[in-house]
């Protein structure tokens, strides 16, 4: 085994033997010569005197002039300069190929602890990001220590000692400079369970700590600290939860180097209790604090065991045997030659010393000590040897050793060469042992122990013991009563610890861990004394022996203790763990076997390879790069002001590969339709990183945009085929199809993937990969010898294809063993082949193999594991390899079906909006979605369908696919409580002084924890019949009481009639109460209550049930009982929309169903905001309520809105949805992520029961007040009895006094007067829904249904025809029911009195309108109005025009300061054809007090009709000079659906000045009439008024009078921007104040209707279920003709967008924490003087009134192409940067105030919004002589 550290040789004698080498041949010894005399270098000498002399001579004798002989000398000195210059640098560069190390390791970096750990050590990772991080967040770290400082520590210090309570920090800062990370190291050969990091920290701080103790008036302080060292952070435990790491545990293995800068520390040495300390000691101590075993433990989750992770159980114990030294250095003297060496051992903290031995340089020690090892590797064995002298001990040499490397070798027996010494060595034997948690080898343990001889007092250990110190409970008090401050002293042997203190507390709380060494765990304790911190008080004793640990599981014990001589109940909470040390001797015997070479060819060779378990676990990533859209344009022409398009491609980066795309030309809208294939693993935390980048030619690539997704949310989806919004920039996206291809090893499936594969064509000519390839080549076996007969040095290289890798080449061997991994994409396992070459050193073969790919396919497992003979090579040469191939399966080839599932996230919320209609439900098929290539989705008819999978997000964050709602969401249920009656109740309105008995006036006030319903009130009665119901949703364990209490109405103060309390859970339990309840705290009185709990269940076959019940069921307040109740959790919003100011929002929702109204908590600014809030809802009908959402930002700006029918729900498992859905009127990757659960309410009440209960009210009440209070309630439910009545046969007919005895039951629980025969009749002319006159007049009564039942479920008697009621009152016909021989479709639609037309009534005018397109372009000439110097001097202009048209005007912008300005606005305005209206233009100079005219002119309308599309200059009228340049288009509408596509595009495609948008259609609304809207909340009928919305744009029709069935006949007109997106919302209220319902219609549902109209009846969502309103609605696309020019490339020119440019101006634009802008230079400035330019350039961020932007360059003289290089900032955030527009000037400095024209030589402005400003930008900008 060779020596694991021999150490260098000493530093002066090895560069003292380099120098001789180089001086002297090899293996000779240089003996210095003295030559005094010799003859050939005199000769030569003179040789060259005289050669030098020679042609001066010569010079002088023909008389050449003396400059020509000094030139010559010049040139020769000249050239020889030249030439030793060159001959020095070939030595130089000669000299550091020959010896490169020894000069860089010598010469450059002599000192390497200068450098920083990761130029020595390659594992060593720079981390520039974190220290970035770290000087952020610096200030807020110095913030959170200062905090610790006075809040923690400060107290802590104060109570440990009474000298100190005085202390105070006066002064915590933490300086400006932050600790920096040089390096980090992760271990991955450690626990899976935790991750391992060296982070390599130096910190030289500018700290200030003032520290006072008053009592003493002492001051101190530290300034300065510099820290230095390798600090080990472990994350552990890791948890399946956030934050993924329980806890962050930090430490150094070896002491830091750490210097404190002390002020006043004398003063502070000067108080009592620190005197004994001096400086030293006090670094000492804080070093060693920080330093193994010694941790700093942060928790980050809740119930963590701290103590265990603050001091785990170390990873062993290293035995170590100082055998003895050789050949150390004699400091004794120089004539004794000897030394008296001993020896020092350091592991951490942990310090052992030999005896020292007299005069003697071969020691031999014989003694043992062992070590805990906390941490390997990392902890390291230092052993220094010293002389041991009276006065100071002269240093023999040191060594080190990483103790990992004992823990692999197990022994480690060797030699170790010391260092800094020209001498010596040491002899070490190093054993690891391991912890064992079980008894089995204790009793081998200590046989071993007993044949170790040691020379130390302390024999060998058997054992370790772990003691766990966490808390105790009820200690007794100190003398005096007090609370005492517990230590724990812990003996085991002969060795005591002691805990730390808890000050103040009898219930201590230590945390504490300890490590003893056991010799024999049967015959030893541990002793635990619980005292005062004097240490003289003990609190209470405690005894364990430690062979109770033998006995339990694990060897682990963790109890409660009860002390000894304590309080009663004083215990201790101790966990003990015991570990036996066990030496593994056999697999240190195999690791030294192993490492004789001579082993490996005698031992049988394995017959398999033994790869590592993630061998051919990795998959395939693919890529089809499909297209993107609407992407920015960053080829801007004329320095911005026309926008351009962009040369995009893409860059994708994912697990260390990068694919470029082709560059698409002059496109926004590009498709690539490439593909890309990456074979990856499933590691967590790997992305997949794409950008968008515009080519160019002369300079940086423009950033378009970038997307960032988590590689595990592709591999969790398998398949994504989405389009992705690009971030940091305004606007695109990008359409991929992502794929994870997971691998088979079923031959059968490789058909169906070649076929897919032939399938498939791609721009970049990719053909899918059909097979991964995975070889393991482990060894090779007796290969031949090189032709020099030494063994070569194999290198493996394999080759499929055209791709090729290649192996390490190993050390010289013929069987060599690699151990390595590869993969290979297979295109055609048929037909490929792997090759496999073996080579000495690349260059001599060495043999090879030839495998088919086909094979595999035969293979078990598709797998090839063997030894394989080599061709080429000797008869007995082989390799052994595995090869397997896997399948890569696209979803495309597992079944069409899957293939074609349709798309729930687009094509179901498109259909769940158009089913909002409730009497016409059809099915509009979306417009089919353009896609390319293979993964272009087939369509069937007109719905395209798509893969169905999970959305996924383009952002950092991962996105969950569904909520993660509350437990309790989704338990509530409802109390519903029917108020019946009331009797005898006590007559408070007395008369003459109460001797005459009144009555009362009753009501009930019913109290439901916070809620309260009121009932109203019965006149002048006792015994009251209200029949009401309220419902109230609670939760089952709710402790609430339903307090009932009566009351007289007064008009001054209401008096009491009495209370009742009922218990909530008792009428849980029962479920269902039907009683009579006696009143208290009054004489007498009592209620009859029908309470009901309903619990709700997720049962659709419940809902015909709860919805018979409400036919069944009516009550006099008008109260409908619920079906269902609904539950919606809102979780959070994804990519919501800005602001129109372009902050983020501060998103809202507030959730509508019916007229129920929530709003969720407004968000912090973000467009991703999280409310995790849950609502619920009460649901009369769910086949036809509607939720809407509605997203605001602070419930101001709308930020879009989500429609979901509640029927929706009724199709889902559990009437459960838990998805992301759009957002409408967002953006289109805006979502919001929310979980709605519909519940069915299961009532258990016998319907019977309360027919019956209600038919004996209904006897009992007078006739007048029936006739008050039943008649509304008809009126008002008579739809629900029509259509009830109208499923019913024939009947027969009886006398109205039989079929009233045998239907209506005697009363039973009231006594009361007997009814009259007339009271009854009253009934039957309120109550009786009219009959055929066709039927029987006779028929047995038994053999038809026992009552017609009306709406509110009580009996009620048959009225027979002919009789003397059948002649009604005008107003009780009005009432009067439809015949039940209507059909079922007729009676939804039709009134109570008459027969609601179906359609509106025809309007001629309806939809005649078209629309006026005004595109103002430019003016040419106009006339100059600003003159100077009372019209000397002419000026110019500030122009903006007027037009008038109608009534209505528009007013474009003022272009500053010019005659021929360009405007380039649009106006649309809604006329109706009138040939003779005149569009009035005219143009005006601005001024500060009157505008000046600058001509005018109009055109009639019928002439703009006529010619439809003008292009044309029109001149100027009533003014000198000036034209103006108009696009003028009138708009014809068609019905013809194909138009839209083109009209679309041209919004795309044109931008205006005035950020107008061109309409795309229009939409005509007639609102004729509504029917039955609800009464006002005090009854009476409302003034009903609608108002319409759409976008922007809002009407109103007039207010009707009271009606529930007004009519308006009115008509409106939008412009429609987007069809597809748009919707229009009508709101119905009475007067404006009170709601009466809505309507939302999107617009798209017109686009599938013939003719694009609508016309019919719709529901109102939040009214009535019966409330409708009758409307027509038609769409009218706008034929334009200018959408068909810019279809084909053409379109109108602006004239004075020609004129050539003044030259160009070079800028660069830049934001790091302040707005950057550098003016470098200007080029080929036009000039009319013939002389150069004074040049300076201005520039001002717009808008800035006040000037305080405005910057300008210094003045450069004479020149036309000035270079300025000059930089401005200006101190602003990035949002407000974005919104400014930056103006740059060149001017002339040289021009006169008479030539004030001639001042701007050239201008532009820049949008900086459309730019990128965080990459930054530097561009040439053209210069405009007159700009903007």
């Amino acid at each position: 085994m060779s020596n694991v550290d021999s150490g260098p040789k000493n530093d002066s004698d090895s560069e003292k033997k380099t120098e001789a080498a180089r001086d002297t041949p090899s293996g000779e010894i240089d003996v210095p010569k003295t030559e005094l005399f010799d003859a050939k270098a005199i000769l030569w000498t003179f040789g060259k005197c005289l050669t030098t002399l020679l042609p001066v001579y010569l010079a002088g004798y023909y008389r050449m002039s003396t400059s020509l002989v000094v030139f010559g000398m010049m040139v020769y000195a000249g050239w020889k300069h030249t030439r030793e210059a060159k001959e020095a640098r070939l030595k130089s560069a000669i000299q550091l190929v020959n010896d490169e190390q020894e000069y860089i390791s010598s010469k450059s970096f002599r000192s390497r602890r200068d450098l920083p750990s990761w130029v020595n050590f390659p594992d060593v990772e720079k981390v520039e990001w974190l220290n970035k991080v770290i000087q952020q967040a610096w200030p807020f770290i110095g913030q959170y220590l200062e905090k610790l400082l006075t809040e923690t520590i400060a107290p802590s210090i104060r109570g440990s000692s009474t000298h100190l309570q005085t202390l105070s920090f006066t002064k915590v800062d933490f300086g400006g400079k932050p600790m920096k990370v040089v390096g980090v190291k992760a271990h991955t050969e450690n626990d899976k369970g935790q991750i391992l990091l060296d982070v390599y920290i130096s910190y030289v701080g500018d700290v200030e700590i003032n520290v006072e103790v008053k009592r003493y008036f002492c001051k101190a302080g530290v300034k300065g600290i510099q820290l230095h060292g390798m600090m080990r952070v472990i994350l552990e435990p890791l948890i399946g939860d956030v934050p993924i790491v329980g806890a962050v545990t930090m430490f150094f293995i070896q002491r830091p180097k750490l210097t404190i800068n002390w002020t006043g520390l004398t003063n502070l040495l000067d108080i009592p209790g620190l005197n004994v300390m001096s400086d030293t000691m006090i670094m000492d101590a804080i070093a060693s604090f920080l330093v193994l075993p010694n941790r700093l433990t942060v928790p980050l989750v809740a119930d963590l065991q701290v103590a265990q992770l603050r001091c785990p159980l170390p990873r062993g114990v290293v035995r170590i045997h100082l055998v003895e030294a050789d050949g150390l250095a004699s400091k004794d003297g120089v004539m004794a030659g000897m030394s008296d060496p001993y020896a020092t051992l350091r592991v951490g903290p942990q310090t052992f010393k030999s005896r020292h031995l007299d005069n003697t340089l071969n020691p031999k020690w014989g003694e043992i000590y062992e070590v805990i090892v906390h941490e390997v590797p990392g902890q390291e064995l230092e052993v220094e040897v010293f002389d041991k002298d009276p006065d100071h001990d002269d240093f023999l040499g040191r060594t080190k050793l990483d103790l990992g490397i004992v823990k692999k070798s197990k022994i480690v027996d060797e030699w170790f060469t010391l260092k800094d010494t020209p001498t010596g060595r040491v002899h070490l034997r190093l054993e690891w042992l391991m912890l064992e948690a079980g008894t089995e080898r204790l009793e081998e343990v200590l046989k071993r122990n007993e044949s170790v001889v040691s020379k130390t007092a302390k024999p060998p250990s058997a054992a370790i013991l772990a003691v766990y110190l966490d808390k105790a409970e009820a200690l007794p008090m100190k003398k005096g009563n007090k609370d005492p401050n517990p230590i724990v002293q812990i003996s085991v042997q002969d060795v005591t610890r002691d805990s730390r203190i808890c000050w103040n507390t009898v219930n201590p709380q230590w945390e504490d861990a300890f490590t003893f060494f056991i010799r024999d765990p049967s015959k030893q304790d541990i002793n635990v004394q619980v005292k005062d911190n004097d240490r003289v008080q003990v609190l209470g004793s405690l005894s364990i022996p430690v062979s109770r640990l033998l006995s339990c599981q694990d060897l682990n014990m963790d109890e409660w203790f009860n002390l000894e001589n304590s309080g009663p109940e004083s215990r201790i909470h101790i966990n003990t763990v015991l570990r036996v040390l066990w030496l593994d001797e056999a697999a240190a015997t195999a690791s030294l076997l192993s490492s004789d070479p001579f082993s490996k060819s005698s031992a049988s060779r394995p017959q398999k390879t033994t790869p590592h378990s993630s061998f051919a676990s990795e998959g395939m990533l693919r890529i089809h790069l499909v297209e993107g859209q609407n992407l920015v344009a960053k080829d801007n022409l004329m320095g911005g002001m026309v926008k351009g398009k962009s040369d995009p491609y893409v860059k994708i980066q994912v697990g260390g590969e990068t694919f470029k795309s082709h560059v698409i030309k002059e496109n926004l809208n590009p498709t690539w339709n490439e593909m890309y294939e990456v074979v990856l693993t499933q590691l967590p935390g790997q992305e997949l990183t794409l950008e968008v980048f515009d080519r160019d030619m002369d300079m940086k690539d423009d950033f378009m945009g970038r997307l960032k997704m988590n590689l595990s949310d592709i591999i969790s989806s398998e398949y994504i085929n989405e389009w992705f919004t690009l971030s940091d920039v305004k606007r695109g996206r990008v359409h991929l199809a992502l794929e994870w291809l997971p691998t088979e090893t079923q031959p059968e499936k490789l058909q169906q993937v070649l076929q897919y594969q032939s399938k498939s064509v791609y721009l970049n000519k990719s053909v899918p990969t059909a097979a991964l390839l995975f070889v393991y080549l482990e060894r090779a076996h007796e290969l031949p010898l090189k032709k020099s007969g030494k063994e070569p040095k194999v290198g493996a290289e394999l080759i499929l294809r055209g791709t090729s890798h290649k192996t390490t080449v190993s050390d010289r061997t013929s069987s060599p063993q690699w151990d390595e991994a590869f993969h290979f994409l297979v295109r055609d396992p048929l037909n490929e082949n792997l090759v496999v070459k073996l080579s000495h050193n690349w260059d001599f073969s060495l043999g090879s193999v030839v495998i088919p790919i086909k094979e595999l396919l035969s293979e078990p497992d598709l797998m090839l594991d063997q030894w394989l003979d080599l061709d080429g090579a000797s008869p007995q040469s082989q390799i052994l390899l595995r090869a397997q191939l896997k399948i890569l399966c696209p979803k495309e080839t597992e079944s069409s079906e899957d293939h074609k599932e349709p798309k729930a996230s687009s094509i179901r919320r498109k259909q769940e909006e158009e089913l909002v209609q409730k009497s016409i439900i059809e099915e509009v098929p979306p417009s089919p979605v353009s896609r390319t290539s293979s993964v272009s989705v087939p369509e069937e008819e007109d719905v395209p369908e798509v893969p169905e999978v999970p959305e996924v997000s383009s952002s950092d964050d991962l996105r969950p696919l569904h909520t993660s709602p509350d437990p309790s969401f989704g338990a509530e249920g409802v109390l519903r409580l029917h108020l019946l009656e009331a009797e005898d109740l006590v007559a408070k309105d007395n008369m003459m002084g109460g001797m005459v008995k009144g009555k009362s006036d009753p009501y009930v006030k019913i109290h439901i924890g916070d809620k309260i319903f009121k009932s109203h009130v019965i006149k002048e009665n006792l015994n009251p019949t209200w029949n009401e119901m309220y419902e109230v949703v609670l939760p089952s364990r709710s402790t609430s009481d339903v307090l009932v209490e009566v009351f007289d109405k007064d008009v001054d103060k209401d008096d009491f009639l009495g209370r009742v309390k009922i218990s909530l859970q008792e009428i849980i339990g029962s479920q269902l109460t039907d009683e009579w309840f006696s009143l208290n705290d009054v004489k007498r009185g009592r209620v009859h209550m029908i309470l009901e709990w309903l619990p709700a269940v997720a049962r659709h076959d419940r809902l015909q049930k709860a919805l018979g019940l409400q036919s069944e069921h009516s009550y006099l307040n008008k109260s409908v009982p619920s079906a269902a109740l609904f539950f919606v959790l809102l979780e959070r919003a994804h990519d919501l929309p800005l602001k129109k100011s372009g902050k983020e929002p501060k998103p809202a929702a507030e959730l509508v169903l019916g007229d129920i109204t929530h709003k969720t908590k407004v968000c912090e600014r973000s467009m991703s905001p999280e409310w995790s809030e849950a609502f619920h809802f009460l649901v009369h009908n769910p086949t036809d309520e509607i939720l809407i959402i509605k997203l605001s930002s602070a419930f101001e700006q709308p930020l879009g809105s989500v429609v979901l029918p509640i029927r929706e729900l009724l199709s889902k498992p559990d009437l459960l949805m838990d998805q992301w859905l759009s957002v409408d009127g967002a953006g289109p990757d805006s979502q919001i992520l929310l979980r709605a659960q519909l519940k069915i309410l299961d009532s258990s009440l016998d319907t019977s029961v309360l027919r019956r209960k209600k038919a004996v009210v209904e006897e009992e009440r007078p006739a007048v007040e029936q006739h008050k209070e039943k008649a509304p309630v008809t009126v008002e439910h008579s739809q629900a009895a029509v259509s009830k009545e109208s499923e019913k046969k024939t009947l027969p007919t009886k006398g109205v006094s039989q079929l009233a005895a045998s239907t209506l039951p005697r009363p039973m629980s009231l006594p009361q007067e007997p009814q009259k025969q007339t009271d009854a009749q009253d009934i039957d002319d309120h109550h009786t829904p009219s009959l055929p006159k066709t039927q029987p007049a006779t028929e047995d009564l038994s053999k038809v249904p026992d009552s017609t039942t009306n709406e509110g479920g009580y009996m009620e008697p048959i009225k027979t025809f002919g009789s003397a009621h059948e002649e009604q009152k005008p107003e009780e016909q009005s009432h009067k029911s439809v015949s039940p021989s209507a059909p079922a479709e007729e009676s939804k639609v039709s009134s109570s009195t008459e027969l609601r037309p179906q359609k509106t009534s025809h309007d001629p005018s309806f939809g005649n309108k078209g629309v006026l397109r005004i595109h103002l372009l430019e003016a040419q000439d106009l006339v100059a109005k600003d003159n100077l110097m009372g019209g000397m001097v002419k000026g110019k202009s500030d122009p903006y025009v007027k037009i008038h048209i109608g009534d209505t005007t528009f007013k474009s912008h003022v272009i500053k300061e010019n005659l021929n300005p360009t405007w380039n606005e649009m106006y649309e305005m809604l006329l109706t054809p009138d040939n003779n209206l005149d569009v009035k233009f005219e143009v005006y100079d601005k001024d500060f007090e009157s505008d000046d005219f600058l001509g005018r002119f109009k055109l009639k309308l019928g002439h703009i009709i006529s010619s439809k599309y003008n292009d044309e200059w029109f001149t100027l009228n009533d003014i000198k000079h000036g034209r103006v340049h108009l696009v003028l288009e009138w708009l014809p509408t068609s019905t013809q659906r194909d138009r839209l596509d083109q009209v679309m595009q041209m919004q795309s495609s044109q931008t205006y000045q005035n950020k107008s948008v061109p309409s795309a259609a229009l939409l005509f609304i007639y609102l004729e009439r509504a029917h039955d809207l609800p009464l006002k909340k005090s009854g009476k009928e409302p003034k009903a008024a609608a108002e319409l919305i759409l976008g922007g744009t809002t009407y109103k029709t007039k207010v009707c009078d009271r009606s529930s069935s007004p009519h308006w006949n009115e008509a409106f007109d939008f412009l429609v921007h987007d069809p597809k997106k748009d919707i229009l919302v009508i709101k119905l209220s009475s007067a404006w104040d009170q709601p009466m319902g809505s309507l939302v219609l999107p617009i798209r549902e017109l686009l599938s209707k013939p003719d694009l109209l609508l016309d019919q009846w719709f529901g109102l969502d939040g009214a009535l279920p019966k409330s409708q309103i009758l409307l027509k609605a038609q769409l009218k696309i706008l034929d334009s003709k200018m959408a068909a020019l810019v279809a084909m490339g053409s379109g109108p020119v602006l004239s004075n967008k020609q004129t050539a440019t003044t030259g160009q101006i070079q800028i660069s634009l830049s934001f790091q924490k302040k707005l950057t802008v550098v003016i470098h230079a200007c080029r080929g400035l036009v000039t009319s003087s013939k002389d150069s330019l004074d040049t300076y350039v201005s520039l001002i961020l717009l808008p800035d009134k006040s000037k305080a932007t405005k910057r300008k360059t210094t003045v450069k003289k004479k020149n036309l192409n000035p270079e300025f290089n000059e930089r401005f900032e200006f101190d602003m955030s990035v949002e407000d940067a974005r919104r400014r527009e930056l103006s740059v000037c060149v001017k002339n400095a040289s021009s006169s105030f008479m030539n004030r024209d001639k001042d701007v030589i050239g201008q532009v402005q820049i949008d900086l919004g459309h730019v990128d400003l965080v990459s930054g930008v530097t561009e040439w900008f053209d210069l405009k002589e007159e700009q903007n």
